[in-house]
């Protein structure tokens, strides 16, 4: 479980993330979401150690994230950030290579191979496998790195904002592969996305945030009405249910 003990993240006297407390289930998809500048992806990026703390204690599995060892967190927890800038020009094959390096420390065997193929087929890479990310459209490489993440083979899967660049075909793919991650697999995956459907068809548990604070924790039933969302977003937003899923289908 990771959980997060008043957690605060300041730039200079401007309070980002705001005495945050929460837990993360074990299993399953956790999406946090919440209006732009509401310290969602501050809050992921302390969670995996990118960023420092102000305040506060991480946990993962109860070890405290500012003193573990960074391979042994790597082999817990992996993270994707929303800029993934890289200066060698590699392959789709050789960047989800790159996901075992915490497992092979760059001699990778044939298990590592294993993983490396296996993501690669999850996200239907194989087609464009041997080109360089740089000739790659921008959903393309995306897919790419997410495959990296998972390659890591990790029990948490941090991602931020992982359906960037994806179309809508793409973008419904990739959050059926995660999720099939989470059941399949049994790990627990946690995004950041901005589209509140997607979060409320694929997540079992869901964290909106607001001004630096959470504003809900809960199911997607318990969220998708129109008075905590208008608590969340100041929108008034009507719901639906379509096939069982609760659905965002207007603002007014």
């Amino acid at each position: 479980m990771i959980e997060a003990r008043n957690v605060s993240r300041r730039y200079g006297d401007t309070l980002v993330v705001d005495d945050v407390s929460l837990r993360i289930p074990e299993r399953g998809v956790t999406s946090i979401i919440g209006p732009n500048g509401a310290g969602k992806s501050t809050l992921l990026s302390m969670i995996s150690r990118l960023l420092p703390l102000s305040s506060g204690v991480v946990l993962v599995d109860d070890l405290d994230v500012t003193k573990t060892p960074g391979d042994a967190l790597a082999r817990r927890l992996a993270i994707l950030r929303q800029d993934n800038h890289l200066t060698a020009r590699l392959t789709v094959r050789d960047l989800v290579t790159f996901g075992r390096y915490p497992h092979s420390r760059g001699r990778p065997t044939v298990e590592d191979r294993a993983f490396v193929e296996g993501a690669i087929h999850h996200l239907g890479l194989e087609p464009i496998a041997h080109r360089f990310l740089d000739e790659l459209s921008g959903g393309q490489r995306q897919r790419a790195f997410v495959a990296m993440v998972l390659c890591q083979d990790t029990h948490y899967v941090l991602l931020d904002e992982p359906l960037n660049s994806l179309d809508m075909k793409h973008a419904v793919s990739m959050m059926q592969e995660l999720r099939r991650a989470a059941d399949a697999l049994g790990k627990s995956v946690i995004l950041v996305l901005h589209d509140l459907n997607f979060a409320s068809c694929y997540s079992d548990h869901i964290i909106a945030m607001r001004e630096g604070k959470v504003a809900f924790q809960g199911n997607a039933e318990e969220l998708m009405r129109t008075e905590v969302l208008r608590g969340i977003y100041d929108l008034d937003i009507a719901i639906h249910q379509l096939d069982g899923r609760w659905i965002a289908v207007h603002y007014r």
